[in-house]
């Protein structure tokens, strides 16, 4: 029953599509706009059929412009077809931001396989034992992580559903809730870099992907958060629905070291370690593992030391004087005077003074120099070096100013900046939260902080150096993804993961999944080439332009197309198929493409999870325990996607959390 209610959704969905193409459709009156607008209503169906979307897309494309050829030139139809084929197939495979999706995608599967996440769920677990809803937050934290090291949300749904979807039943979690917040979380890697969405979406529209990947990054955050906070405010207002954790799951072994100086001197760190090395031979613990274990406990003093230090270092660096002030005053002369003809300048040279033409014997110019008569090279003379007369050298007559500006500023010895309040005022603050810190820094809190450095911070140094050097311009998204390929094959190395059968794996399930993603650009092109030579873009242009809309009914009617279209359809066929409708539009209503794509991107965490082709619910289906029913999935995915619409809301209203990053790296 509950299938037969799922398919009658699909089929009336499909009816209500035919339905209304059929009513709106001018059959007595047929354009080539017409038939494009068609196209488009017969693909849709097409997809929700079932059939494959890259070669639906390929198929109706191919023929849709052969009917647009045949209404020009029957004769040539059939040849400038095939040309289209080509010319869209190479031009899609010549784009060199596409390299970058197979070695993201690559890096994503091997840290899957590094056995990395479930370390990382569970020192998670154990640290955030006090949060209500603990495990829940734990598993939306994970997700967040583990969505920066790989875009592929089946993987990250998948993963979770079996690390964190029985433990959560077991602790008493409501079906539901858990259900959401799986779904939930491993959607997050559709928005938060390295999206493979925005790459596709890059693409698609001309953006840049360093800047979308800038923009997405504190949306995607703030996505996090909400989730976070929904879930620790259902956790403390209902209970029942979010239990706390076990005390029987919060126990952890302590090694027998830490154990004799947490029952003998103190159960807090610092005590401890100072009290067993004044007596480390009544207690028998030798001084190295003191040290070892003081080490890892000083850890986050010196990263706090170090953060410091680089802050004081950023907030009194001295004024950089720039030495070429001579240079640039020149130039600005020039560019401010110009010089009158007889002067020179940067004019054209006259044809009587040789500009580009051979010189003359006897100027010198590139001949062979005079010999002596012993055969080797005339030493110059001074006067072949001499001083160019001034009037011929200065185009423009030098300013007086310019005397001061082209002695260089002394750098040496520059004095360094007061320091300003604001950084005594971090100073303080941070000193306090230290202090606080290793006042509840117990051999308990110890092992965790160890779990964490042997999950957490790898995964994170790997993270921030890949998005680092895209954001901050040290390197191509496609040099970026190959330094994320090769921290993949350490990490794997480092946890004894990498061999044979995991390389295979995940070279097999990249080449799958990158060809899945390039046939769907190949089809998408030659889809849209045809849905161009019809003039569906002309018509639906002139359509929604004669609405004469603002640009809040248009942002509002486009994001709602989008979040309805997540529905039936996937996010790569919304990309490929309709945002190639929609970018024309945006400069018209003076909308930035960067800015557009963030709401896309925010918009189309639906499509994952929103019925009949929630494909985050049957990732989850297939891996959950058999007494979870499908519609207790989408029940629990429901408050999520109202969350989505609220951050969608805020993220218009307040543009600057997408904006105010690339603006500031990039001056956009």
């Amino acid at each position: 029953m509950k299938i037969r209610k799922e398919l009658w959704f699909g089929f009336s969905l499909m009816a209500a599509i035919l339905t209304v193409t059929v009513i709106f459709m001018p059959w007595t009156n047929m354009q080539n706009g017409h038939i494009g607008l068609l196209m488009l209503s017969l693909v849709v169906v097409a997809i929700m059929l079932g059939f494959p979307t890259a070669f639906t897309l390929m198929g109706m494309g191919v023929f849709f412009a052969w009917l647009a050829y045949r209404s020009g030139n029957p004769e040539l139809a059939q040849r400038q077809t095939l040309d289209l084929m080509v010319q869209r197939a190479y031009s899609v495979m010549s784009n060199d931001v596409l390299i970058s999706i197979p070695l993201f995608v690559f890096m994503g599967y091997l840290v899957e396989r590094a056995n990395l996440i479930s370390k990382l769920f569970r020192a998670l677990e154990l640290a955030l034992a006090r949060v209500p809803g603990a495990l829940a937050v734990a598993t939306l934290v994970t997700c967040a992580i583990f969505a920066t090291a790989t875009g592929i949300v089946g993987a990250v749904v998948t993963l979770m559903g079996l690390l964190a979807f029985p433990a959560m039943l077991k602790s008493g979690y409501d079906v539901r809730l858990s259900a959401g917040v799986i779904t939930a979380g491993g959607c997050l890697g559709i928005l938060i870099p390295p999206s493979v969405l925005l790459i596709v979406y890059g693409a698609t529209a001309g953006v840049s992907v360093v800047q979308l990947y800038a923009g997405a990054f504190f949306p995607g955050i703030m996505l996090a958060g909400l989730y976070i906070g929904y879930v620790i405010i259902v956790a403390k207002w209902k209970p029942h629905l979010a239990p706390p954790l076990p005390m029987a799951e919060r126990h952890i072994d302590l090694p027998a070291a830490n154990e004799k100086m947490r029952e003998a001197i103190s159960h807090r760190v610092l005590p401890g370690l100072i009290g067993a090395f004044k007596g480390s031979r009544n207690l028998g613990i030798s001084s190295g593992t003191i040290a070892k274990q003081g080490f890892i406990a000083l850890l986050p003093a010196m990263a706090l030391v170090l953060f410091l230090a680089f802050t004081w270092h950023a907030a009194t660096k001295p004024v950089a004087t720039n030495e070429a002030a001579g240079l640039t005053q020149m130039g600005g002369g020039i560019a401010e005077e110009p010089a009158p003809a007889e002067s020179g300048g940067l004019q054209e040279p006259p044809k009587e003074t040789g500009g580009l033409q051979e010189p003359p014997k006897e100027s010198g110019g590139l001949q062979e120099p005079p010999k002596e008569a012993g055969g080797g090279l005339k030493e110059p003379t001074a006067e072949g070096v001499k001083e160019p007369p001034a009037a011929k050298v200065a185009a423009v007559p030098a300013k007086p100013a310019a005397k001061a500006a082209v002695s260089p500023a002394p750098t040496v010895g520059a004095e360094r900046l007061p320091i300003p309040v604001w950084y005594w005022v971090l100073f303080g603050a941070s000193v306090a939260s230290a202090i606080g810190f290793y006042t509840i820094f117990t051999f308990v809190r110890l092992e965790v902080f160890k779990m964490l450095l042997g999950s957490f911070f790898p995964l994170a140094l790997m993270i921030l150096a890949v998005l680092g050097s895209i954001v901050f311009g040290f390197a191509t998204p496609t040099e970026a993804a190959a330094l994320g390929s090769a921290g993949g094959f350490i990490l794997a190395a480092a946890y004894k993961q990498l061999n044979f059968t995991v390389v295979k794996e995940s070279v097999f399930l990249t080449a799958k999944t990158s060809a899945m993603v390039c046939w769907l650009f190949v089809g998408s092109s030659i889809f849209s080439a045809a849905f161009a030579l019809l003039g569906g873009q002309n018509l639906v242009e002139q359509w929604v332009l004669s609405l004469n809309m603002t640009p809040l009914q248009f942002m509002l009617l486009s994001q709602f197309i989008i979040f309805i279209l997540g529905w039936p359809l996937e996010w790569t066929e919304i990309i490929v198929i309709f945002m190639p409708i929609f970018i024309p539009l945006l400069p018209h209503f003076h909308v930035d493409p960067l800015f557009f794509g963030l709401l896309v991107a925010l918009n189309l965490q639906t499509a994952f999870l929103s019925p009949p082709v929630a494909m985050a619910a049957f990732y989850l289906k297939g891996v959950s325990p058999p007494h979870v029913t499908l519609n207790q999935i989408f029940a629990g995915m429901m408050p999520f996607m109202g969350i989505q619409v609220f951050a969608l809301a805020l993220l218009y209203m307040f543009p600057g959390i997408g904006m105010w990053l690339p603006r500031v790296l990039y001056g956009n």
